[in-house]
């Protein structure tokens, strides 16, 4: 009776892609087509619509708020490179003349 229970917890456990709060357990994926089987379109289509569905999408002020702090640190990054290469040819300049 113990070993149910201990089960049910165990299956309690896992959220909902399958994983246990560890991440030890892999969720069971359907197994590739084999040689004897044939790749079906359909049946990829399905596949992929329903890993779309589990996509938890950005809302619009999320994205433009990531996209603009990307666009700012690649400016920035930019930035410093470009200041630091005027910098080092303006040294080797100096040294080498």
């Amino acid at each position: 009776m113990a070993k149910k229970e201990a089960a049910k917890d165990k299956a309690k456990a896992k959220d909902k892609n399958g994983l246990s709060q560890s991440g030890a357990e892999p969720q069971k994926i359907a197994a590739p087509a084999t040689e004897g089987e044939s790749f079906s379109p359909v049946a990829f289509a399905i596949s992929a619509k329903e890993e779309l569905a589990k996509v938890a999408w950005p809302s619009r002020q999320q994205l433009i708020s990531e996209s603009a702090a990307v666009l700012l640190m690649v400016s920035l990054s930019a930035g410093v490179i470009y200041f630091v290469d005027k910098l080092l040819s303006w040294a080797s300049t100096q040294v080498f003349g």
